[in-house]
């Protein structure tokens, strides 16, 4: 989980963390600041996920809240995210300014991303019909039936390998007012067995009207993804996009280089940790002038007995 850290700030939000028991500091307005819940299940207290959402409930006045994150809710590699999704979604009359909501804020000192288990998330957004901003650490056990939703804007998803079904899901959801949508989709290995093809509804547009930046990122197919995203309906109406964190080569960068009349309005074009050659790094920036292009972190593959290996950013 290299580079993954805890989120410092949602939805402009600075995150405050919900003192442990007894710790007993004077506590901000409700919507002031990102409440940030979460317990050490190796900890002295012996405060269980639960015991933690009953005293935030008790102590806070939900009806202001606008920023809600969880970390961790105990041994999250035993217990999926459902009886948390289930405590939020119970509490939806009381949490009526609930704007933004992140699940899974952990970094790799807790867990390792692959370690995060989930489950179906989508009660969240039918609890919510005014939810904004849905971020999701963690793909193992994660499902995203379609649905529909009029008020989502960002929507991100960060795994170490995610699930084909979740991104098809995603795609063939009706999210009107989505803005921003990140995809980390990871490794083979740790579930992530997403193929360019599974990428089709994203990528035609058709269900997000509004779209304005779109990351592709993490992905062992990356290049891929990148000469499928060259061709892509979608773009027309993106400011920006990411094909970070993955395994581009100079062939995928090629494709982008021919799609570049498509692609030449972008603002913003995130190619970071990248395996491009060293003629390839210094030619896109000059490719797509007046664009944006971040080619930083480049990475050399590993070489053992002969074989070349590459990797995504972030994996386990």
């Amino acid at each position: 989980m290299s580079g993954v850290g805890l989120l410092e700030d949602l939805d402009g939000l600075p995150v405050y963390d919900f003192p442990a028991p007894g710790a007993g500091p004077e506590l901000p307005a409700g919507g002031a600041v990102a409440w940030r819940l979460s317990v050490d299940p190796y900890g002295n207290d012996d405060e269980s996920f639960e015991q933690c959402w009953e005293r935030f409930t008790r102590t806070v006045d939900l009806s202001t809240v606008r920023a809600l994150l969880v970390g961790v809710w105990g041994e999250c590699y035993e217990h999926d995210s459902s009886a948390v999704v289930a405590l939020v979604t119970a509490a939806r009359d009381r949490l009526t300014s609930l704007r933004a909501f992140f699940l899974g804020d952990q970094d790799q000192e807790q867990n390792e991303i692959s370690w995060i288990e989930h489950a179906d998330v989508t009660p969240l957004l039918h609890a919510f019909p005014g939810l904004e901003v849905l971020g999701i650490r963690g793909g193992t056990g994660l499902r995203f039936p379609p649905l529909h939703h009029d008020e989502l804007r960002t929507l991100i998803v960060e795994t170490g390998g995610l699930p084909r079904e979740v991104v098809r899901g995603i795609g063939d959801s009706d999210l009107p007012a989505l803005e921003n949508l990140e995809l980390w989709l990871g490794d083979p290995n740790y579930g992530g067995d997403t193929e360019a093809d599974d990428l089709s509804a994203i990528l035609s547009g058709d269900r997000l009207p509004n779209l304005g930046h779109l990351g592709l990122q993490n992905s062992p197919v990356q290049e891929d993804i990148a000469a499928a995203v060259a061709a892509a309906p979608v773009v027309t109406r993106l400011s920006s996009l990411s094909l970070s964190m993955g395994v581009l080569t100079d062939t995928g960068a090629e494709a982008l280089l021919n799609g570049r009349a498509a692609l030449s309005h972008l603002r913003r074009l995130d190619l970071h940790f990248h395996f491009l050659s060293d003629e390839m790094t210094a030619r896109l920036p000059e490719a797509f002038p007046g664009v944006e292009v971040d080619v930083s972190e480049q990475t050399k593959p590993d070489e053992y007995r002969g074989e070349t290996y590459r990797y995504v950013a972030v994996a386990e």
